[in-house]
């Protein structure tokens, strides 16, 4: 990867400068390696939180202007009367004893997401443990435990996206494709830093808003400019 493609990538423009938001999703299409498919663009965020502490862990979604590029298969858990409306929003599959028996009994994933109503979720908690380690399982943190499954399915099939800190205090996640424009690609990570900025932990310390570097899957990493951020974090 380090070879003629890469060096190719980082021409052009100074790696090491700190760019505005509109001037590195610019940058991003020339820097893509592959040509055979559509690189996913990800964004890496670094915060000034410790996530070991409770009241620092910053989780949550974002509903991507521009979409995603991808689109998720969405199953919805909850009561027979809501089975319809869910259906009817776009959601895959829904429905609710026989997709909990399906996937306890069948080991059948055939979904990237899966929504709950809140009085589902007894039943829902039974097949946890096979949920959790896949990142399956509903939380209302995300927008996945919900009464309106109509307004989540929607969301998601616009490319609502979920995020979580890591240990290292990064949020990771992926905000469209290398075809994008770099207009849609610059919305939908200000629309990312827009929410980071308002689940801010009152805990949190000094500066909140440290880093930002987006790339593409095999590309170099663009460093964005967090000055204008830092203020209002502070």
């Amino acid at each position: 990867m380090a070879g003629k493609k890469f060096k190719k990538a980082i021409t052009g423009w100074d790696p090491l400068k700190k760019h505005s938001v509109a001037e590195a999703c610019a940058i991003l299409p020339r820097t893509k390696i592959s040509t055979k498919w559509d690189e996913t663009v990800d964004a890496a965020i670094r915060l000034g939180v410790n996530p070991k502490y409770a009241d620092q862990m910053v989780r949550g979604s974002v509903v991507m202007p521009s979409g995603t590029g991808k689109t998720k298969r969405v199953l919805v858990i909850c009561k027979t009367d809501k089975v319809a409306d869910a259906l009817a929003a776009g959601a895959d599959f829904a429905g609710n004893d026989e997709y909990i028996n399906k996937i306890k009994d069948e080991n059948w994933f055939e979904f990237d997401t899966l929504v709950a109503t809140p009085d589902m979720m007894v039943q829902v908690g039974k097949i946890g443990r096979i949920l959790g380690p896949r990142g399956l399982m509903p939380n209302p943190k995300v927008g996945t435990v919900t009464a309106d499954v109509v307004k989540a399915v929607k969301e998601l099939k616009a490319g609502r996206v979920e995020f979580r800190v890591e240990k290292a205090g990064i949020i990771q996640t992926p905000i469209g494709k290398a075809s994008f424009k770099p207009e849609a690609l610059a919305a939908n990570l200000n629309a990312l830093i827009d929410q980071l900025l308002k689940l801010k932990p009152s805990s949190a310390k000094g500066s909140y808003m440290r880093s930002i570097t987006i790339s593409t899957t095999h590309g170099p990493g663009i460093k964005v400019d967090v000055a204008a951020y830092q203020a209002g974090a502070e």
